[in-house]
């Protein structure tokens, strides 16, 4: 342990006597930031702030990690780390350096970048080009041309023919007949011989645009081949240590997770460069922790300041692999109640609705913690179908639909597919709201990168809209009504947190916002048609805070 890796070491400004140490390491996907983390975090956000050259950059949003350590003296103290890079650079003094430097001058990636980057600016200056741009020009003429021609050609025709059909009502000799047929003979002709000259001028065009198109089509194919051997060579630069010893690869850690290739950028995050410098220098893991600095991104939502789990795609199956030889926590993501016994707020012989307390799952998940489904299955075993008509977050809590029937749920369900059944939640809100009611629309799908999570996406999204309504403004907080117009994965959450919608997280809401004692939502009322009654229905519980 010489003076190169010391000089990561940073031991704490503040007296951490008395704090007792972690009896495991921190669970990267699921955990409370223990206090050495929360110490070393502010001592990273200090240093973070007065390195005034980076505050642009960083306010688009950077993630960084703390890892709390004992050198080989028993001495405490912490590394700091960064994910991707800061000013064009993946190495800065005061962080450790990465698994693997991307940017080392005169490096294979520095140099296939390049030729890469080559290829892109010939096939740029091909579609750029004065010749490319007036072949396009042209067959975009040439072929509006054509279109124009057939519809001119058309009402021709028509015309002709319904001229031709009442002359042959009115009654026409043998010669007129025959010129009748040979007028509209020589007209199809002269229109197919039209037709034949400009297609074929069309034709030429898009022959000569061909060529054009062949060297894009086989430039972008040597780009894609030269792109797959250099990210297989990268990922092969990249190779990670755990706390037994052991050393793999990218590729070999994600086919032991049974994964296809690794995304581009696993190894780059704050994560496994913090363990694999501990590792490489014979410090000893304590705990660890990650945090956001700077604005929300558009798609995901992030915090400043706040704390967030290491990443599912990038980082999962590299972390799995990394922390072996570490007593590691339990994960809290399996800690589950033991018995379950919902209450029943409304029932008939086709279907009951119950209140699901939070914590509680909707229907089975991973584990063999006992759910609705498996509440109701037991207590109705006559019943048919899915039986659980809607789901509601674990962390949700409220009224849940349940039928007896299998027509009665299929029933239902298209109820909620024609958005005809209205369903109100009550939540507390971390802010003040400054208007009374709006509707927020953004559209939802899945963050592969940090399941559970969803984000923002216009391209990949489905449609969601929410409209909302305030009751209460208490200090900092404010109590809402939501009424979903459609029911997407986390749609509440979400809009309530992200940058574009609310920008206010719902009370406890670890995903998008800070974790408290409980998440402060609840399904509250519920309104629809009966299926075999066809009387409305409305279903109302008093707000649990």
């Amino acid at each position: 342990m010489g003076d190169e890796s010391a000089k990561f070491f940073h031991h704490f400004q503040k007296s951490i006597e008395g704090i007792a140490l972690p009896k495991q390491f921190t669970f990267p996907f699921s955990y409370e930031p223990h206090q050495l983390s929360v110490m070393a975090t502010d001592e990273v956000l200090r240093y973070i702030t007065a390195q005034s050259a980076w505050h642009k950059e960083l306010s688009l949003g950077k993630m960084f990690g703390v890892l709390v350590a004992r050198n080989q003296r028993g001495d405490i103290g912490f590394f700091a780390a960064f994910s991707g890079q800061i000013a064009g650079s993946y190495q800065h003094s005061y962080f450790v350096p990465p698994v693997y430097d991307l940017s080392q001058p005169g490096g294979f990636f520095r140099e296939e970048e390049r030729a890469i980057s080559t290829i892109n600016q010939e096939v740029e200056s091909i579609l750029q080009s004065e010749t490319y741009l007036r072949l396009c020009r042209s067959i975009e003429t040439q072929k509006s041309f054509c279109e124009q021609l057939t519809l001119s050609w058309k009402q021709r025709l028509e015309e002709a023919k319904a001229k031709r059909d009442h002359m042959r009502s009115e009654g026409v000799s043998t010669e007129e007949e025959a010129a009748l047929i040979r007028e509209s003979q020589f007209m199809k002709a002269e229109y197919k011989r039209e037709r034949q000259a400009e297609e074929s001028k069309l034709e030429t065009l898009r022959r000569d645009l061909e060529v054009y198109e062949q060297r894009i089509a086989a430039l972008k194919q040597e780009r894609k081949s030269r792109s797959a051997q250099l990210q297989n060579r990268l990922f092969d630069q990249f190779v990670f240590y755990n706390a037994e010893g052991d050393k793999d690869t990218l590729c070999g850690i994600f086919r032991r997770a049974t994964l296809p290739v690794p995304p581009s950028g696993a190894g780059e995050c704050a994560a496994p460069k913090l363990l694999q410098y501990a590792y490489l220098h014979c410090y000893q893991p304590l705990c660890m922790a990650e945090f956001w600095w700077g604005e929300s991104p558009k798609s995901i939502v992030r915090v400043h300041g706040h704390y967030y789990p290491a990443c599912k795609s990038k980082c999962e199956p590299i972390l799995q692999f990394m922390l072996q030889g570490l007593d590691v926590e339990p994960s809290p993501l399996i800690n589950t109640p033991v018995s379950l016994d919902l209450e029943i707020v409304w029932e008939d012989a086709s279907l009951l609705i119950l209140r699901k307390p939070h914590g509680v799952l909707s229907v089975p998940g991973k584990s063999s913690a006992p759910s609705v489904l498996s509440f109701v299955r037991e207590r109705y075993p006559e019943a048919t179908g899915p039986m659980v008509v809607h789901r509601l977050d674990m962390a949700t809590s409220g009224l849940l639909m349940v039928a007896k029937t299998k027509e009665v749920h299929c029933a239902l369900q298209k109820q909620f597919e024609n958005h005809t059944i209205k369903k109100e939640y009550v939540a507390w809100l971390e802010g003040v709201l400054p208007q009374d009611e709006g509707d927020i629309v953004l559209p939802i799908c899945p963050d592969v990168e940090h399941r559970p999570c969803q984000m923002v996406s216009e391209k990949y999204g489905k449609y969601a809209e929410t409209h909302y309504e305030v009751v209460e403004r208490r200090g900092d907080r404010t109590k809402v009504f939501f009424y979903p117009k459609t029911g997407r994965t986390h749609q509440l959450r979400l809009h309530a947190a992200h940058v574009l919608g609310l920008n206010a997280p719902i009370v406890g809401d670890e995903l998008y916002g800070t974790k408290s004692d409980r998440l402060y939502l609840q399904a509250r009322k519920i309104e629809f048609v009966h299926p075999i009654t066809h009387r409305v229905v409305i279903v109302e519980i008093p707000c649990e805070f």
